[in-house]
């Protein structure tokens, strides 16, 4: 029996187990994957106050770091569903069973897929969801990024550095991203905008050689030789196996405001996982705080 099981070690669920450990309370994390979560792919970290210009496989360290010095416990199941006994909750994962007096969902968001024919087959074999990750692997050729938000804009920031050069395709005429980084990016000479268009097809069979980009104003249908393709057109949340306990919003986001407080006492949502406006790295860790506090004021 734990105090507090965390479900989900990134930002927001180590920031949790901080202060939850602080208080006093015994912490037990539950990660699918590695800890960290999405953060640890970021190059470079220039927006959290006091730490500029680290990398996130830094400032993720740091945070394990910091949790497990204070006793915190890890381990690398997968949660598939979570149950409200009362005073007691208990957390199943794949291959065991966890109980605490309380649980703290702080699953974040994965990437979301295109949706297009064989983007699964063509996964690692030119088309990524990680410009940091996989960049690399790309150096002097040309490659194309999808999307128009923040991490789009920093992505093909990233690769116009690698890459010969670099086609910017997004769906609107504006972007998401910070001005200043726009300005950035059309600055560089071997960065091309493709806009108001979407990527309608992979090209190749075993590897990836091109994609059809179709514009949306007038349907024109345009084909683009790449060798990578790097996909950044939002995240979507991950939390089916907890509907029975918490409300979810029409994507699939768990209903939680400030107080990070769900609809079943003692279960709480923190990060990208619950309903929010801004979703940034200074926010997830907020809502660590915010849910831990909550979490030992009632147990």
């Amino acid at each position: 029996m734990k105090d507090i099981i965390i479900i989900g070690a990134g930002p927001a669920g180590l920031t949790a187990a901080i202060y939850a450990l602080r208080s006093g309370k015994s912490v037990l994390l539950i990660e699918a994957k590695s800890y960290g979560g999405q953060i640890i792919n970021a190059a470079k970290i220039d927006n959290y106050p006091g730490l500029p210009n680290i990398s996130g496989f830094e400032f993720a360290q740091k945070l394990y770091e910091q949790a497990t010095s204070f006793g915190a416990e890890i381990v690398y199941e997968t949660a598939v569903s979570v149950e409200d006994n009362g005073k007691t909750k208990l957390v199943r994962t794949k291959s065991g069973e966890h109980e605490a007096k309380a649980v703290i969902l702080a699953t974040g968001a994965r990437n979301k897929p295109m949706g297009l024919s064989r983007e699964d087959k063509l996964l690692g074999k030119g088309v990524s969801y990680c410009a940091t990750c996989d960049g690399m692997f790309f150096r002097k050729k040309e490659v194309a990024v999808f999307g128009g938000g923040r991490i789009a804009v920093e992505d093909a920031l990233f690769l116009s550095d690698y890459c010969s050069k670099v086609y910017v395709i997004h769906s609107q005429m504006r972007f998401g991203a910070a001005p200043s980084d726009v300005e950035k990016l059309k600055a560089r000479e071997n960065v091309e905008f493709v806009l108001e268009s979407n990527v309608t097809a992979l090209l190749g069979e075993e590897k990836l050689t091109g994609i059809e980009v179709t514009n949306k104003k007038d349907g024109s249908k345009r084909k683009i030789n790449i060798s990578g393709l790097f996909v950044a057109i939002g995240q979507m949340p991950d939390n089916g196996a907890f509907a029975n306990m918490v409300e979810l919003d029409e994507k699939g986001y768990i209903a939680a405001g400030e107080s990070c407080l769900t609809k079943t006492n003692g279960i709480y949502a923190a990060g990208d996982c619950r309903t929010k406006e801004v979703r940034q790295l200074t926010t997830a860790a907020a809502d660590g705080a915010v849910a831990a506090l909550a979490a030992c004021s009632r147990i």
